[in-house]
């Protein structure tokens, strides 16, 4: 019996070991569509959680913003990125969040880069928002970040989403009808270079249309997510100029249950490397203090905010 007991203890010690051996807390990120900068940019900080903050991050592809904080809500996902629009959405219960209410399960990490409105078309005879009219435009799914920001895009140019034939699309799909002529237009919200759009305008004659004057004021003067933003020459393929858009910021954010100690961490790990991570992604190189922390309405999470404080910065946490 003595030597039963043993071996018992024995085996329970030798799992203990390969238990403490996995290391650290695991977390699940809510990214967006595989043609999307969410995605493969999430990819590259997870890796750098994984590897400097001891916590095993697994990459999921979802449906975006509202997915991503419906999901952290469910306890589904730990972190995920999101559009700062539709997080302050969420926060507040307003527009794509209207129904549900507010929900107030996450708090913010970090902004992590400019999240631009790109208005992508085949059709030379698009030149501005306001040619859109009686065409056939992909505007992202109902509900979506890319919807609201479309819908803000064509308001300010004096149109509404009954002034053209709306499709609602993902990037990928976007794409796909516009090669195969099933749609004139698109509105791709994401971080430039975007993958959906590289490939369109590697094998297509795609162009990106400028959101910009009187139409770009009147978004800033009416909604203070937007900013203006340029793309410059030579982003996508025959791309010869700089075209000016306007964008919001992506965002990560966390689960309010979160620790202390491992939002720090993380927090810590993407921005003590963020040189090495713009080497892996471009988007990387708008990692900054100032990005990280400026023009988020939602409050931080304890964790970053003692990062961010060890930095100089203060922000509102909560």
């Amino acid at each position: 019996m003595k030597k039963i007991i043993a071996v018992v203890l024995l085996m329970v010690m030798a799992l203990s070991v390969v238990s403490c051996g996995n290391g650290g807390a695991s977390m699940t990120m809510g990214t967006g569509g595989t043609a999307g900068t969410y995605y493969g940019y999430g990819g590259v900080l997870g890796q750098y959680i994984k590897n400097h903050a001891n916590i095993n991050v697994t990459v999921v592809s979802t449906d975006g913003s509202k997915a991503n904080i419906q999901g952290i809500d469910a306890g589904n996902y730990q972190l995920g990125t999101v559009q700062s629009d539709v997080m302050s959405y969420a926060w507040e219960g307003t527009r794509s969040f209207e129904k549900e209410g507010k929900i107030s399960s996450f708090r913010v990490v970090a902004g992590l880069y400019a999240e631009s409105v790109q208005l992508i078309t085949m059709d030379p005879n698009i030149k501005s928002v306001k040619d859109l009219k009686g065409k056939s435009v992909s505007i992202g799914a109902p509900g979506s970040g890319v919807y609201f920001n479309a819908v803000d895009v064509l308001g300010a140019a004096g149109l509404t989403e009954n002034d053209i034939k709306a499709q609602y699309q993902s990037f990928a799909d976007s794409a796909d009808a516009l090669k195969d002529g099933k749609i004139d237009a698109a509105f791709i919200v994401a971080g430039a270079p975007t993958p959906a759009i590289v490939e369109l305008c590697t094998t297509n004659d795609a162009y990106l249309v400028p959101i910009d004057g009187e139409i770009a004021q009147k978004l800033f003067d009416s909604c203070p997510f937007y900013s203006a933003y340029t793309i410059p020459a030579n982003t996508y393929k025959n791309q010869s100029e700089d075209v000016t858009t306007v964008t919001v910021k992506a965002t990560l954010i966390v689960s309010a249950n979160a620790s202390e100690d491992d939002v720090y961490n993380l927090t810590k790990a993407i921005f003590d490397n963020k040189d090495a991570i713009a080497k892996e992604n471009g988007k990387g190189s708008e990692l900054s203090l100032e990005n990280a922390t400026s023009g988020l309405t939602v409050p931080f999470h304890a964790g970053a905010a003692k990062y961010f404080a060890e930095k100089g910065v203060e922000v509102n946490k909560g």
